[in-house]
Formats: C-alpha cells, structure tokens, sequence
C-alpha cells in the first residue's frame, strides 16, 4: 500500500513561490500564500509583518541620526581635551 499510491502534487509544483531571499541567499522555494507574494514564513500569514508607521523597528535607538551625532559632537570633545592635555604636558 506504501508504494503504490499516487500522489496528487501538481496543484502545489504549480503554485507561485514565496520571492524571499533565504540567509544562504538562495530563493525560499515555499509555495507562497494565496494573494501574497510571501510564504507563511516570510510575512505572507495573516497580520504579519510591521504595523503602520513601523514602531517594531525602534529597539534601542543606537544607530538613528541623532545618536549619531551626539556620538560625533562627543569624539570632537575628547580630542579636542586630548590636544588640550598633549599642549599642557
């Protein structure tokens, strides 16, 4: 009985294919969710994904505009006291 079944998977070989890049860089090759253009996995299930206005992409703030000018600001501050200290000695 285990051999002689024939499976029905042209429906599935058919369907269109979830367009994600997988972390080896290869195309994800799951069938994709009816009207998306993700599998399940890749943000096609439902309420997936970001909410409107994206607040999930704010985790601690290290790398945003300001941060990284307050960052410049304070390397512009030590080297000018490193000056200050190597004129001093």
């Amino acid at each position: 009985m285990t051999g002689d079944h024939i499976r029905n998977t042209r429906a599935m070989m058919t369907s269109p294919r979830c367009g994600a890049e997988t972390r080896s860089g290869s195309a994800c090759r799951a069938p994709a969710v009816q009207s998306r253009a993700r599998c399940r996995m890749h943000g096609g299930a439902r309420r997936s994904g970001a909410p409107k206005g994206n607040q999930n992409a704010w985790r601690h703030g290290a790398f945003t505009r300001d941060a990284a000018a307050e960052r410049k600001q304070v390397r512009a501050v030590l080297e000018d006291a490193r000056k200050l200290l190597r004129e001093l000695s």
